[in-house]
């Protein structure tokens, strides 16, 4: 699978349901070129693409059952890989890689843009189409606690 693709199921099992145009920002890429993507990871039983019954100009995008599953996995074995490189370090440099890591870390979370804030501020949290929240529910995907990571 090609890594904007990837990142694109990412976006969706942090955010929830997102409208195209969301997605299209949240990936810098333009709508069209998001609209190509959602159709082939529709075309895998990735995502699922519907009309936003709120608005039938604009398209909402969710992750399937089987979408949950690849970003599942994906990140898991990257978690494997990097336990992996980093047990083959000799202990000396492990020691020296906890306080970059969080070094680096801090400096990630100083430049870093929320991505269920960043959905909410260009309107593209959307209420599942498939699942309608009862009124006066909260809006919007699921999100994760701050500091919480995939």
């Amino acid at each position: 699978m090609p890594l904007p693709q990837l990142r694109a199921l990412v976006v969706l099992e942090t955010c929830g349901p997102v409208k195209l145009a969301a997605m299209a920002a949240a990936l810098g890429v333009n709508p069209s070129t998001a609209l190509r993507m959602a159709g082939r990871l529709e075309d895998s039983g990735l995502i699922d693409r519907r009309t936003n019954p709120a608005n039938r100009r604009e398209v909402v995008l969710r992750l399937t059952p089987a979408g949950r599953d690849v970003v599942k996995r994906v990140l898991a074995h990257r978690r494997t890989e990097i336990r992996a490189l980093v047990e083959r370090l000799p202990a000396e440099a492990r020691a020296g890689l906890v306080p970059a890591l969080k070094a680096l870390t801090r400096a990630a979370n100083e430049m870093a843009v929320d991505p269920v804030d960043e959905m909410r501020r260009i309107a593209g949290l959307v209420d599942d189409p498939l699942s309608p929240a009862p009124p006066g529910a909260p809006r919007g995907g699921r999100g994760r606690p701050k500091g919480e990571t995939a």
